[in-house]
């Protein structure tokens, strides 16, 4: 399965300390290894993987890509986005 970052999520992704963004790439080998598990909302195509008590990985996955659209390094940012839904 292929990664392809959305511009949000590469801009995100860089400006993330060091050690999360080895945290980070560890989870995207996981998401590429194992199904989906958690949906946002009911509806929604997007699955939101829990890296820290506070980091989330915002994706969806469609025909062997998968898409990381966000990296949220704090609860707080994850629950503003989350929230505009």
């Amino acid at each position: 399965m292929e990664i392809v970052f959305a511009t949000s999520a590469s801009r995100e992704f860089e400006l993330l300390p060091r050690d999360l963004q080895i945290l980070f790439l560890s989870h995207f080998e996981k998401i590429q290894s194992l199904q989906p598990r958690r949906h946002l909302k009911y509806g929604i195509p997007f699955h939101v993987e829990k890296v820290t008590r506070q980091a989330r990985i915002i994706y969806e996955i469609r025909e062997e890509m998968l898409y990381i659209l966000h990296c949220f390094e704090d609860h707080k940012d994850y629950e503003h986005w989350y929230n505009s839904y």
